[in-house]
């Protein structure tokens, strides 16, 4: 590939991820791959050496039981709280000069290159790196939270939050998030009825597996129309199918005639699971009462968002996203886009219009169903979408294209990176000439994609 890489970074935890665009003039060769080297760094790492006040509280905190058990949720879920955005989006900025730097030096390692090879230069950095581009919405901006079911601080195990503590010490308590303000007011007051649901429940919660109980997680789904959907997790444990029904409808009388009908859901969906987590095709999503989707108007498109589909946690960052990477892909009508890990599809959806053609790839069938609804009810006719692994599907598309088409391909990967099939049938393909990696964790697994 000859013409510049693009990578697109939105970083954040607490505030709407920022988002940071950089290009390099010259890319480097990357073909070999340099594993297992990828950036040891941490965000939370970064905030600890600039704000060293900080870190020291984070000691003093871990020996002081004085600490209000709220602070102490809020300091591990949105770490910069305490900061004012202004100065969250400074510590983000270093954060992701810091890792680029780690990156430089890993390119330069494995490629020989001196550190007096003359190159230009921005933040001390060959690479231009961009101020982070602030969030419109700041506070209460989560399209979706998942609440779980645990024993709070006082021991009443019917407790509905987030957990603060660790498994490995054994100090996990569950505790309300309806202060953190990343939280809309709307999925706290759900979490609260949830809660008030399982106080007056006769069956017991699921706290582990192995020690029975039933009642599980809980998420919750709105959009800026103020629609609202719920998901309850059930583990059936030995009982039969009678005895689940029963309490379906007592989850389902709740939040429709009960207490939970102030939540005003526009859908309540029921799961059983036996695992941690479970997809639709591993145990069917059962729909107890309203509308069997939530929709988003995003970019003048109507979207489908089913209960598993993943959507941008942000809706309006979500917008500015996929205007830059509008522009940092450079799609034009000669252009076939690749959109790797599309999710609902919503960045190839958003760019058809200048593209020739699309080809979405996604692991979650109804997610990809999603797609496909959103392409025909907005008249868009030049996108296909493909459900499967991206490590299988992209080189059987790849070997399929017969005309060496200019090709941009947009990655927006889980934390987990992309799998390393993936990354060899971009590097193979000659004709992607403009790769844009999305990550929501540059500092982890995404560094080794970068490398590779």
């Amino acid at each position: 590939m000859h013409n510049p890489r693009l990578f697109l970074s939105r970083a954040g935890f607490f505030s709407k991820p920022g988002l940071l665009p950089w290009d390099t003039g010259r890319p480097p060769d990357l073909s070999q791959s340099l594993l297992g080297r990828a950036y040891k760094g941490s965000f939370t790492s970064v905030i600890a050496k600039k704000h060293p006040s900080r870190q020291k509280y984070q000691k003093k905190q871990r020996h002081c039981r004085d600490d209000s058990w709220q602070e102490r949720l809020a300091d591990v879920v949105t770490p910069l709280w305490r900061l004012s955005y202004e100065a969250q989006l400074k510590v983000k900025f270093e954060a992701q000069k810091k890792l680029l730097q780690s990156l430089e030096s890993h390119l330069q390692v494995l490629h020989g290159v001196s550190d007096t090879v003359a190159a230009p230069q921005s933040e001390g950095l060959r690479c231009l790196l961009h101020p982070i581009i602030p969030s419109p919405t700041t506070t209460g901006y989560r399209n979706k939270s998942t609440f779980s079911v645990n024993r709070s601080p006082d021991g009443n195990p019917k407790t509905v939050g987030y957990y603060l503590g660790t498994w490995k010490d054994g100090n996990v308590v569950c505790l309300p998030c309806n202060h953190l303000k990343n939280i809309p007011e709307k999925h706290s007051q759900v979490a609260q009825y949830y809660e008030v649901f399982l106080r007056q429940s006769s069956v017991e919660p699921c706290l582990l597996f192995h020690e029975g109980g039933h009642w599980r997680e809980l998420v919750v789904r709105t959009n800026r129309q103020g629609h609202t959907m719920a998901i309850v997790t059930f583990h059936p444990q030995g009982l039969s199918e009678e005895e689940v029904c029963v309490q379906k409808v007592t989850l389902k009388d709740f939040f429709t005639k009960g207490p939970g009908a102030v939540c005003e859901l526009t859908s309540l969906y029921f799961q059983e699971s036996t695992m941690t987590r479970c997809s639709h095709q591993q145990s069917p999503y059962q729909l107890l009462f309203g509308e069997p989707h939530i929709f988003e108007d995003l970019l003048g498109l109507k979207i489908r968002i089913s209960p598993d589909a993943f959507f941008q946690i942000n809706t309006a960052g979500a917008e500015m996203l996929y205007r830059i990477i509008g522009e940092l892909s450079g799609v034009n009508s000669e252009s076939l886009l690749l959109d790797i890990c599309c999710g609902t599809g919503v960045i190839g959806l958003s760019l058809a219009q200048r593209a020739s053609q699309v080809h979405g790839i996604e692991l979650v069938e109804q997610a990809v169903e999603d797609a496909r609804w959103t392409a025909a009810f907005n008249g868009v006719t030049n996108c296909e979408f493909h459900a499967g692994r991206a490590e299988t599907i992209l080189p059987q598309l790849l070997k399929s294209q017969k005309d060496e088409k200019l090709t941009v391909a947009v990655v927006n990967p889980a934390r987990a990176g992309l799998h390393y099939r993936v990354v060899r049938a971009i590097r193979n393909c000659s004709a992607i000439r403009t790769l844009v990696f999305v990550s929501c964790k540059p500092h982890g697994e995404s560094t080794r994609n970068f490398i590779e």
